[in-house]
């Protein structure tokens, strides 16, 4: 597969902390404007970019001088956000409005993409936003976002966001020109990987590397993670350096970077199944199990052999063999203690068990989306 930025109706271009805001804290305008003419040359040709924009951390902890980055405590990033990101807009507002292009900013959580109410509203503001020709640019809204409930970084922020606004493709610019099999930084003979079709457990070993910058909060794993995110819903991604002016047109004119190709796209509501990050807990299955949900079929409580973790009814759950490798997610349709009570036992033993006539099954293939 080619993956052409132009070849997209709908793109996401991500751009990591440590391309927008140089060490001693500035914003590198120069090549930002660089980008932004990329942007712009792609907007009249009719395509619509969307912009998930790190770097307002980095930028408010300069202007308040604050230590390791504004990362050395939940308070501190919360002030640098709020600090740096207004900062950040009036830079994107200015260098897009130099261009004829309308800016608009967006500031999300983890519950806006994770609670289906909040991303339909999402998915309806981004359309609108794009009908009427502006350029979204989207960062986490760190400045309210607490430890335990928040992206942590915007490579899986950008896959969430290119499924709310069904993109067909995501670029990853960042401060590492793909994935390699190797960490680049450490053996000078390491490969890049040009093309990845399937995301299967040795493409993620490769994925402990973290990001050489030390600026930014994502790192290789969170890319993957990403990729699996995009792929999932039937787009395109992309990983590729961002250290060169007008780094869009050197990707779809050389040979660089690493693209994950798209899976066929599912429908909506499986899509945001399969993209959700708060696991509330997880059912074992056995390998009979595994292959009725390859079929198409729900999860039954025959099938299931342990369950772990405390969740309720409608709680998003992951599905794992046995050795705890996820192969679905999907909303369950009973509590972790009823579900732990009818794990192993047929259709017809349910109701004496639970005192109730049972639903069809632990998860609803409807509700439920393989990963």
């Amino acid at each position: 597969m080619t993956f052409s930025p132009a070849a997209c109706p709908r793109l996401v271009v991500k751009v990591g902390s440590s391309l927008l805001v140089d060490p001693s804290g500035q914003v590198r305008r120069t090549w930002l404007a660089s980008l932004v003419a990329d942007i712009a040359e792609r907007h009249a040709a009719g395509q619509r970019i969307i912009v998930v924009s790190s770097g307002a951390i980095a930028l408010g902890a300069r202007r308040l001088d604050l230590p390791k980055g504004g990362r050395a405590s939940l308070e501190d990033a919360q002030a640098a956000a709020a600090t740096g990101q207004i900062a950040l807009s009036g830079c994107w507002a200015e260098l897009l409005h130099g261009h004829g292009l309308t800016a608009a900013q967006m500031l999300v959580t983890l519950d806006d993409l994770e609670d289906r109410r909040r991303y339909l509203n999402a998915t309806a503001t981004l359309d609108r936003l794009l009908t009427l020709g502006v350029v979204p640019v989207i960062n986490e809204n760190d400045s309210v976002a607490t430890t335990e409930i928040r992206f942590g970084d915007n490579d899986r922020l950008a896959a969430r966001v290119g499924q709310a606004a069904e993109v067909q493709g995501v670029i990853l610019l960042s401060d590492v020109d793909g994935l390699f099999d190797r960490d680049p930084t450490v053996h000078a003979d390491a490969q890049r990987i040009a093309r990845v079709d399937r995301l299967d457990r040795r493409i993620v070993a490769m994925g402990g590397a973290a990001t050489s910058s030390g600026m930014g909060s994502g790192g290789m794993a969170s890319k993957l993670e990403a990729a699996r995110i995009a792929c999932g819903a039937g787009a395109a991604l992309a990983i590729v350096s961002g250290k060169h002016d007008r780094p869009l047109t050197r990707f779809a004119s050389g040979d660089c970077g690493t693209i994950f190709t798209a899976a066929a796209r599912p429908r909506a509501r499986k899509t945001w199944i399969a993209g959700r990050l708060t696991v509330r807990g997880r059912i074992s299955v056995d390998d009979g199990a595994i292959r009725a949900l390859a079929g198409g079929k729900s999860l039954l409580a025959a099938g299931a052999t342990a369950v772990d973790g405390r969740f309720a009814r409608g709680d998003l759950i992951e599905i794992v063999d046995a050795q705890g490798h996820a192969v679905a997610r999907g909303l369950s349709e009973y509590d972790s203690d009823e579900a732990a009570a009818i794990i192993g036992k047929r259709r017809d033993a349910l109701e004496a068990i639970l005192g109730y006539a049972p639903r069809a099954a632990l998860v609803h293939r409807d509700h439920m989306a393989l990963v």
